[in-house]
């Protein structure tokens, strides 16, 4: 569905990406990890059209989107989940959700609202309270739900445990399963938390200073690989995930 080759990204002079290559199949679930600065989220900056790459390209459904504006690449089928939520505080849950459509219109909409209703009970029973008042996990689903608002085929999804308790963590867990399964969205997740991301995601990519420098199947990379490539640590020198 998504393949993503030699791109290279900039801010300025810096250069954040450097000849990543990636790809995510139809329907499945792919987690980039890596440190601070390592250039994931402007990996998802740049397929989303809010940072527009220097060079490579980002083929999604065999069309090419490197360059295109952010507003076309939703329409396309790709929304994301911005790191810190990002959700609009002064307007109301409800609102927030419609804010998720801006591209769509039809009566389905009613129909998609209920649906993420249902899918997160919390938000249902606060629909009309104000996206600030809402706690951080309740912040997290409703950023979820406003992208999914937007009828996406490839969900982004950027840090979505940052910040949330254990239990939220694994509720959120379950959510975007739970996506998977009855959409069949495809993920391309960015997490810190490696143990929650090798349980979400079918294969791995590691970044490091902007480029990619290890990749493998979730279920047969090792924590020794993931610590030697992320931390730049020796393997018999584990430390807690």
């Amino acid at each position: 569905m998504l393949r993503v080759s030699q791109l290279n990204s900039y801010y300025g002079r810096v250069q954040a990406l450097r000849d990543v290559s990636l790809e995510v199949p139809d329907g499945g679930a792919v987690g980039v990890l890596g440190p601070n600065g390592a250039g994931k989220s402007t990996l998802l900056h740049s397929i989303s059209g809010l940072v527009k790459p220097r060079s490579g390209s980002i083929r999604y459904a065999d069309r090419e989107l490197a360059g295109a504006s952010p507003h076309a690449i939703v329409k396309a089928g790709i929304a994301q989940v911005p790191e810190g939520r990002r959700i609009f505080t002064q307007l109301s849950v409800l609102e927030n959700l419609q804010m998720g459509a801006f591209t769509r219109s039809g009566d389905r909409i009613q129909q998609d609202l209920d649906g993420v209703f249902a899918m997160f009970p919390a938000l249902a029973e606060k629909r009309s309270q104000l996206g600030g008042e809402l706690s951080g996990g309740q912040q997290q689903m409703l950023a979820i739900g406003r992208a999914l608002m937007a009828k996406p085929s490839l969900l982004l999804l950027d840090e979505p445990s940052l910040g949330l308790s254990p239990l939220m963590v694994e509720q959120l867990g379950e959510a975007i399963a739970n996506i998977r399964k009855q959409s069949g969205v495809s993920i391309l997740l960015i997490e810190q938390n490696v143990g929650l991301a090798l349980e979400m995601v079918n294969d791995v990519y590691v970044m490091q200073a902007g480029h990619v420098v290890l990749t493998g199947s979730a279920k047969a990379i090792s924590l020794d690989e993931i610590r030697r490539a992320y931390l730049g640590q020796s393997a018999a020198t584990p430390q807690s995930q």
